[in-house]
């Protein structure tokens, strides 16, 4: 930040010094009387170019430097949450397939143009504004007044803006959404004879999300058009109050000129920004989403710990099952499983000792599923559960083993289904599980 700080007061500086050079010069031309210093001025004019040239590269290099490192910590923070999340429905393969790829990529505007020309907007309009009153305060003023003007008409074209690229990111959720449940269902629908009726359903979502593209497309060239006809009328004022006064003769004609070649870089910034906001809109709806999943663990952890700090203190001189000396097993207290948000089941209360076997019994559809998806971390919940005093969550399913209503086998040996990915697995224990379940076999068989 400290950088940009001073890249956008040293662009500001060549900025002003060249409009001053290049208007010293014109203006010892037209009036026969060119300055003894003519070469000095075309050095300032040449090195004010090559400064400005240079701070505008800059500019760019670490706008794109700090969009690379945004969206590299957004990512290694979504992926840490999604393997948090891991089976949970709330969080589908098509939304984080969508969300870690072309969302997090659509930041590179947001993070390396817009925030960047943000920074220079802020910093270097006031001091052009500055620049320009010194030398006409008349143009100065009428530039403080018409300035705020153009964030009016950004801020309104905005409001639209919005409301145009989140129906656009939400298809292209759905497109993703779509597409990888086909891919998931392709063997099936061959089979059947359906795959031909499901390729329609895609080129016609296809065609959608073409259509509403070239629609964003034309609210983005019109917000566009909108800022550089602000601005190009802005300018216009300027130049016709100079114009009157010279033509009066009440003003100046070195001022004058000096006010007018830089009465465009004046508006330049915040025009720029402008336009890279709205190029920046798909980077802003995938960074809500991307926060939105981030915030809503933080929110759920929070909500874990404050009904947890409630039990404790309802249930002060009991026995705190999680105290330090407690026996070692399973133990869950206030266990809630959260579909939506809201909660689909009963709380929960549960102490299982170690080598204790435990029947979940219930009609169909009581939440039996739900309560063991909870258990493992499938499923949103709220409630404590330690397993031998460990939180028990995504840092210990490695020492939980689970058959699931459709178990499958992956591929690999018979040793790696055994393991479940538990590549560093203690080899005597991998053998009393061949022994015990009675597999004849060599572990190390490939399976198909």
């Amino acid at each position: 930040m400290v950088a940009g700080g001073a890249l956008a007061l040293l662009q500001a500086g060549a900025t002003v010094a060249f409009a001053w050079a290049l208007a010293t010069l014109v203006v010892g031309l037209i009036e026969g009387e060119v300055p003894g210093g003519a070469s000095t001025i075309a050095v300032v004019m040449l090195v004010a170019a090559s400064v400005r040239a240079l701070t505008g590269w800059l500019w760019e290099w670490l706008g794109s430097a700090g969009a690379m490192r945004v969206k590299a910590e957004l990512r290694d923070a979504l992926l840490g949450r999604l393997e948090d999340r891991a089976g949970r429905r709330s969080v589908t393969t098509a939304r984080a397939a969508t969300l870690l790829g072309p969302g997090l990529d659509a930041l590179d505007e947001y993070f390396g143009r817009y925030l960047p020309q943000l920074v220079l907007t802020a910093i270097a309009t006031p001091v052009l504004v500055v620049a320009a009153w010194t030398a006409d305060w008349v143009s100065g003023l009428i530039l403080v007044i018409v300035l705020p003007l153009i964030p009016v008409f950004m801020a309104l074209i905005g409001m639209a803006t919005e409301v145009v690229q989140r129906r656009q990111w939400d298809r292209l959720q759905a497109l993703s959404r779509g597409f990888l449940e086909v891919l998931g269902g392709l063997s099936t629908l061959m089979v059947f004879g359906r795959a031909e009726r499901q390729s329609r359903r895609i080129r016609t979502v296809t065609d959608d999300y073409r259509s509403s593209t070239m629609k964003v497309l034309r609210v983005t060239f019109l917000s566009g058009f909108t800022l550089e006809l602000a601005g190009s009328l802005s300018v216009a004022l300027v130049a016709v109050s100079i114009g009157l006064r010279l033509v009066a003769g009440d003003m100046a004609f070195a001022p004058g000129l000096f006010v007018l070649i830089l009465a465009p870089d004046v508006f330049l910034p915040i025009r720029n920004v402008g336009a890279a906001f709205h190029s920046a809109t798909a980077g802003l709806e995938a960074s809500r989403d991307a926060l939105d999943l981030l915030d809503a663990d933080d929110t759920e952890e929070s909500v874990r710990d404050g009904r947890a700090g409630q039990a404790d203190a309802s249930a002060s001189g009991a026995r705190d099952p999680f105290a330090a000396g407690a026996r070692d097993g399973l133990r869950i207290r206030d266990l809630v499983v959260l579909r939506d948000g809201r909660p689909v089941t009963a709380p929960l209360d549960l102490d299982a000792a170690r080598g204790e076997l435990v029947a979940l019994t219930g009609a169909s559809g009581s939440g039996k599923s739900s309560l063991l998806a909870a258990m493992l971390g499938f499923a949103d919940r709220t409630g404590r559960l330690e397993l031998d005093g460990l939180p028990l969550g995504a840092g210990t399913r490695r020492l939980v083993a689970w058959s699931g209503q459709a178990p499958q086998l992956v591929e690999g040996t018979i040793a790696a289904n055994i393991r479940l990915g538990s590549e560093d697995a203690d080899p005597a224990l991998l053998d009393r599980a061949v022994a015990v379940a009675g597999v004849d076999v060599d572990p190390e068989l490939q399976l198909g």
